[in-house]
Order: structure tokens, then sequence, then C-alpha cells
């Protein structure tokens, strides 16, 4: 009997080693899960996951990744941290999901950042600038996707400080992670002029309502700058709000991630000429790259697996870029697809061109060094699309 016990738990003991195996490194799939505000205030950003989709059907169309077919799973956490945790919790330990990629939002992946390191599932690429997720020592299993929010706080900062230095500026910030690293680079760049240039300062909660109140105070301080550090419906509020109240800042900058026409639209394009934001990634829309071959191939990639979507919306092409950012990874991968050859292939990028990314512009990453991004351009709105100019920019 003992010896029939033994060969009992020998048996399910390999059976597990097996099962754990090819979760880790299947020969028919390569399972991939991912977390996206499909509904909410920030529902827009649901274009991402749509694109990515159809983005894997046509990988898997063409052979998948080195012989493996892309099974990809988006589940809706509305951008709420909670539901972040039990949609993540349902991919990991339910659907076995080897990695989650392209995941939005500095709260939502930071109620998963320490579970997803703890269960050693790479968080790859991270929808977030948030300092925190570049920190390979104390969490080596996640890595930004975006150029870090502080830098692009910098960045605005010093072009400011070179082409306004009289300025008086309003800011008006998200109250997370998301606002104050924006916040931190900026005033660290504007330095003892911070004291003096800074006439107005407010936050705003994202279970908000409006942001009226802040905006109407922002200009009653005689500010002639904005740096407006919002997101989803509180972008539409802030521009249709400034032109309600007849304020015509001299500038006003808005982050990468808060220039998608789908938020600009709602508010009135009219009302956003002249906005400033930056960028790494082609305008697929400024009539400039019409004639480029990596947009003509993403219009005709939208053209046959989304057929019906709006193209004015940047998130679409955002999303496409991200998702050949991980096949890039995966295909490194060649045959060893464990979790841990996924992350040195992911912090081993070497000067990588993506087809949407801006010329001169290029993704290396490293051990000590997981920030993908780390140059921007300014751009600005001229009623139809984002306009680049100046020269390409970093934080240094």
């Amino acid at each position: 009997m003992r010896a029939a016990t033994l060969r009992v738990l020998a048996t399910a003991a390999m059976a597990f080693c097996v099962s754990s195996t090819t979760n880790a490194d299947t020969k028919e799939e390569i399972r991939i899960g991912q977390t996206l505000p499909y509904s909410g205030p920030l529902s827009g950003f649901g274009a991402i996951g749509r694109v990515q989709e159809a983005y894997f059907e046509k990988i898997n169309s063409e052979g998948g990744i080195n012989g493996r077919k892309v099974k990809f799973i988006s589940l809706d956490d509305a951008y709420s941290p909670p539901k972040t945790v039990e949609q993540t919790r349902k991919l990991v330990e339910q659907d076995e999901v080897l990695l989650m990629f392209g995941s939005l939002g500095t709260a939502t992946n930071n109620a998963v950042h320490r579970y997803l390191n703890e269960k050693k599932v790479p968080q790859l690429f991270v929808l977030s600038g948030a300092t925190k997720w570049a920190d390979p020592k104390n969490f080596p299993w996640t890595m930004p996707g975006m150029a870090a929010y502080e830098s692009e706080g910098v960045i605005y900062a010093k072009y400011i400080l070179k082409t306004k230095p009289d300025a008086k500026i309003a800011i008006l910030a998200q109250n997370d992670d998301f606002g104050r690293d924006y916040v931190a680079g900026f005033k660290r760049t504007l330095g003892a002029n911070a004291a003096t240039m800074i006439v107005s300062e407010a936050s705003y909660e994202t279970s908000a309502p409006t942001i009226s109140s802040q905006l109407a105070a922002a200009k009653a301080s005689g500010a002639d700058v904005l740096f407006g550090v919002v997101l989803g419906k509180f972008t539409s509020q802030l521009i249709k709000g400034i032109a309600e109240l007849g304020w015509k800042p001299d500038m006003t900058f808005l982050p990468t991630s808060a220039a998608s026409i789908s938020f600009l639209a709602p508010a009135g394009l009219e009302n956003a000429v002249g906005m400033i934001s930056s960028s790494n990634l082609k305008d697929v829309n400024d009539v400039q790259w019409a004639n480029d071959p990596s947009v003509k191939e993403f219009f005709a990639f939208m053209k046959q697996y989304m057929p019906s979507a709006d193209l004015n919306n940047s998130s679409y092409s955002a999303g496409y870029h991200y998702a050949g950012l991980i096949v890039s990874v995966l295909t490194a991968c060649k045959d060893d697809l464990s979790r841990e050859n996924i992350m040195r292939q992911a912090a081993s990028l070497r000067a990588v061109q993506l087809p949407l990314l801006l010329p001169g512009i290029t993704v290396s990453t490293g051990p000590d060094d997981y920030l993908p991004f780390q140059q921007l351009l300014l751009r600005r709105f001229d009623g139809k699309s984002w306009i680049g100019f100046g020269e390409i920019l970093d934080d240094q």
C-alpha cells in the first residue's frame, strides 16, 4: 500500500509539473492577458484592446509567433482598481495566461503590481508613465510601455522656460500617481522659478462629476499658461470649460494620453486649437505622413480588420503600435517561452525600430533600464490633427 501510495503521489506530482510547464510554454498557443476600461469614464481607451485583438487575429492568420497561435484575453476593469484585481486574478488563475500585456492605468496596475511580481507573471508594457514601473531591482516582472510622466513634465517645463520665461502658470492635475508624477517633473525643471511662475495649483478626484470650480479658480488667478494633467472625460471638460469661461491661455498643455481626438471631439475640436501635447508616434492622420509606407500599412490593416473604426481615434494606432512591440519580444523568445526568458528578451531590446515610431526614435532596454521610450516630440493641435514641431526632446 505504501508503494502504491508513493506511485500515486509521484504520478500526481509529475502531472502537476507537466501542467505547470504547459502553462508557461505551451506548444499550441500563447495566452496573453489584459485589463482595459471598456466601460466607465475612460472607456474611449477600449479601442486599444479592440485593435490589438484584430492585430493578433492577423498574426494568427499568418501562422502565429514562431508557429504558436496567440490567444488574447482582454477584460473590462472599468478603470476601477478592485475590478482590476478581480479580472487579473481570473486571467492568471483561471485563464492561465502566460503574461499580462498593455493594461491601462496607474492606480489600476498598482492594484496588481505586487501580486503579479509575487506570482512571477510578466506585467509588460504597462500603459502608464508612472516612474514606479521601471524598478527592476524591486519589481523585476514589471516594465512600462510609455515615456515616464515625469519626463513628459520635464519637456513641457523646458519649453515654457525657453519660449515664455515670464509665464504665469496654472496647474490642474488628477489626484493620484498619474497627476503627481507629471507635476513633480514639471516643478523640478522650473526649479527656483516655480515659486513665482506657478500662480494656481489644484487637483481633482477621478470620481468627481466636474472640474468647473477648479477651472474658474485657475482663470481668476490671472494665469496665461495652463498645464492640465487630465484624462478621459476630464480632458473634454477642461477644453470645453475654458472655452465657456472665455479664457484663452497663451499655452495649454495636455498629456500624451489625453490627446486622442475621441476626448477632444466632445468639447468641440475648434476649442482645442493651439493646445500642445507630445508623442513619440507618427500621427497617422497628419498629411505629412500620408505617403509613409508604415502609415499606409496601418490603414490597409484597419480597412481589412476594422473597417468601421473611427480612424481619428489615436488609440487605434497606439494599440497597433504596442501590439507590434510585444510581438517583437515574443518572436525573440524563439522556442523558449518561459516567463523568465520573456522578461530577459523584454530587457534586451537594442534600438528596435517599430513602424509607427517617429524617425530617429527606437526602443532600447537593459537589465537595469526598464524604460523603453525616453524621447518625445512636441505637437500642436490645428483643429483637425496634431502637428509636430521642433526637435525630438528627452528629459536630460
